[in-house]
């Protein structure tokens, strides 16, 4: 197959930078699809910011990730409820489900109504502390739902100077919003399905503004700053929860990278699109993968339980762990079809 305007796309950015894109060829066709939402001035004002990332500090390191628009908070939230929590030695032991679980429930429970690109305050230590009071470790919690009720790519990489990066881009939905620019053929996304059309909401759609999204690029470093890991995964809504089960082996059990990737997981799945978790949390089923030790008891202290097949729809994660001497240890998860880890 070849993709001769995405190929005239790519030299424009190479040789005009981002002016050679949206003001370009791929600019004009945008523009023609958009029935009037898109104008030249929207496309000649820059849209990229540098941000600072938020961090939480667990199991002795500091854990980043990305602000609001950004669902990075619930990850982050997720890790700090659970350190508090009295984690079974083993991850095999349902209790180190349930409990994480519950740590990614209440984390994120008003996603809906509190995530949006001015959202501050969303790591407060105090509301941390409290949602950290409502889990019980012998019994899956009544959640109020709110008031009304993809397609993803990760790479990390490190090089030999210890720089790292945790880098994501997603379409939202397997093939975005299934428009295609005519003239370059490349495909647009579908990451305004994040927007609310309630009025007043503030993450309401409107003229320059983000959509929430799900996507949750991570980073570690050690208490003196270097750098520890690098991780991520696509996933949708699970992102935070699939990392929170990962970090939490590598950090606290001491799990090598392979270990911590490949071992099963739980999701908060509603059979949906993946992106509608949070639209009635307390519908959520905890999916399990096969082979997961975990079933019986979580259903008896309350869980709704379902099996599925060890595969994608828990995400495809990906690691790279900084050791102490400098070597590097890496991992790409065995549920993707097309992931690797590479090193030299």
């Amino acid at each position: 197959m070849t993709r001769p305007g995405v190929a005239r796309a790519l030299r424009a950015v190479a040789e005009r930078g981002r002016d050679g894109f949206y003001l370009g060829e791929f600019g004009q066709g945008l523009i023609g699809l958009g029935a009037g939402e898109y104008t030249e001035a929207d496309l000649a004002a820059p849209g990229a910011d540098w941000v600072e990332p938020l961090k939480v500090r667990v199991y002795g390191h500091d854990v980043w990730s990305m602000p609001p628009n950004s669902q990075g908070y619930l990850l982050l939230r997720s890790l700090a409820i659970a350190e508090g929590l009295d984690l079974p030695a083993s991850p095999r032991h349902p209790g180190w489900a349930h409990l994480l679980a519950e740590s990614a429930r209440v984390a994120g429970y008003d996603r809906l109504d509190v995530l949006h690109e001015a959202a501050k305050d969303l790591l407060d230590p105090a509301e941390t502390a409290r949602r950290r009071a409502l889990v019980d470790p012998r019994s899956r919690l009544r959640l109020r739902a709110p008031a009304e009720a993809g397609d993803t790519t990760y790479l990390c990489v490190v090089d030999s100077d210890g720089m790292g990066v945790s880098l994501i881009q997603s379409n939202a939905s397997g093939f975005g919003s299934m428009l295609f620019e005519p003239r370059t053929g490349i495909n647009l996304h579908n990451r305004g399905i994040g927007f609310s059309l309630k009025p007043g909401h503030p993450a309401e759609y409107g003229p320059g503004r983000r959509p929430p999204h799900t996507l949750t690029p991570a980073l570690i470093t050690r208490r003196d700053g270097t750098l520890r890991s690098v991780v991520g995964t696509m996933g949708g809504d699970a992102q935070p929860q699939i990392l929170l089960q990962v970090i939490t082996r590598l950090l606290l059990h001491g799990e090598e990278p392979g270990q911590a990737i490949a071992a099963p997981r739980w999701r908060l799945g509603t059979g949906g699109t993946g992106f509608d978790t949070w639209d009635a949390p307390d519908d959520a089923v905890l999916d399990l993968e096969e082979g997961a030790s975990w079933g019986d008891g979580l259903a008896a202290i309350g869980h709704r339980v379902a099996a599925l097949p060890y595969g994608s729809s828990f995400g495809h994660a990906h690691l790279i762990d900084v050791r102490a001497d400098g070597m590097l240890a890496g991992a790409a998860d065995p549920r993707s079809l097309v992931g690797s880890a590479i090193g030299r």
